[in-house]
């Protein structure tokens, strides 16, 4: 015990420093543990040896978070919310399917969700949402990644052997986007990392986790087991998942406190949206001298490929002087969720090509 107490990192002994009433010094400075370990020791008033060191172990523990845990422990109360995966469709061609947690039931979750939504929509692209997707079932990311490929192939190992796609002929061939962030993590990463390596899909967000691994289980004295990160998850082709996390190919970043709000509603509107980056796809600037604009139709995407022209909105139609109004159709909100906007453009975009590619071909 003694010896992981020497390895707590400078947060945890900041934060012994704030308890012990003493002025926590800046995350840059540098603490020799020893030092301060015998300080509080000595002087820290009703702590024991024995609290300072489940406090060092517990402190390394939460740092660690998805690389080390106590095996058999609960989940903390904030990750029990719904873990339904849950469905829509954007533009009556695009389907969305989220997935808050990986669990033994969400492929069944999942395929449930993909019939009805095929079932009423001609579905033309498909956005996998795996922002703030977190659990450790490994085998669960496995059976949702098998059911976007089509031949038998070794697809992950995370420490049990080589796990392998089944050969299908009902593969779902749908363009795909899939959405991450900070948050997404372990079983998440391997999903995300599997259906990216195998050119399924394209992903867009921010920096994922970087805990997903290999992992091994050891028997403290006290008989409780800790299961421990020893290696990267393996994927196809010698590659691994990086400790780092998956990086986007196409990063939208976006403050966290708006991401979190977008993620409840994608339609939100927020005053704060100047500070999302450039990589956002959505104008939501709220200057009032602007002429309105409108989402180009597939049409007018289709023509402007043939052309090699570039389209984003388009100004809305002027009205013709002296002529009634024609009705038009009421437009559908705008999804203000700058990486899920990101994501509809792309599959707009793939499904345009693909489009114009089978016209080119009769």
């Amino acid at each position: 015990m003694q010896r992981a107490i020497r390895l707590v990192p400078v947060t945890i002994l900041a934060l012994f420093l704030t308890l012990s009433g003493l002025p926590a010094a800046s995350p840059e400075s540098s603490f020799d543990f020893q030092e301060v370990y015998e300080l509080l020791k000595a002087n820290l008033a009703g702590t024991t040896e024995g609290e300072l060191n489940r406090a060092a172990v517990r402190g390394l523990i939460s740092q660690l978070h998805g690389k080390v845990s106590v095996v058999g422990e609960s989940a903390p109360p904030e990750t029990t919310n719904s873990v339904q995966v849950s469905s829509a469709v954007f533009e009556n061609r695009f389907g969305y399917l989220r997935v808050p947690r990986l669990l033994p039931d969400s492929p069944g979750q999942f395929a449930t969700a993909l019939r009805e939504l095929s079932a009423t929509n001609k579905l033309k692209g498909l956005a996998l949402d795996l922002r703030f997707t977190f659990g450790q079932d490994y085998g669960a990311a496995v059976a949702i990644a098998d059911r976007f490929l089509t031949n038998a192939l070794p697809i992950v190992d995370w420490g049990e052997g080589w796990k392998n796609s089944t050969t299908k002929s009902n593969a779902i061939m749908l363009p795909l986007a899939i959405l991450i962030n900070s948050k997404t993590s372990g079983a998440a990463e391997v999903l995300a990392g599997i259906l990216r390596y195998r050119s399924v899909g394209l992903l867009l967000g921010t920096n994922t986790a970087g805990q997903a691994s290999m992992a091994k289980e050891f028997t403290l004295k006290s008989g409780q087991r800790l299961r421990v990160a020893i290696a990267p998850v393996k994927l196809s082709d010698d590659r691994e998942l990086p400790f780092t996390g998956l990086k986007p190919d196409i990063a939208v970043d976006v403050a966290p406190e708006d991401e979190s709000a977008w993620y409840e509603d994608a339609f939100k509107p927020l005053a704060r949206a100047g500070r999302l980056a450039s990589a956002a796809t959505n104008d939501v600037s709220t200057a009032t001298n602007r002429p309105p604009r409108r989402r180009p139709s597939e049409a007018e995407l289709v023509r402007a490929y043939r052309e090699g022209q570039t389209l984003d909105r388009l100004p809305a139609e002027p009205l013709l002087s002296g002529a009634p109004s024609a009705p038009r159709p009421a437009e559908a909100p705008l999804v203000n969720d700058p990486v899920l906007a990101r994501a509809l453009d792309l599959l707009k975009g793939l499904s345009v090509v693909q489009q114009f590619r089978d016209v080119t071909v009769r």
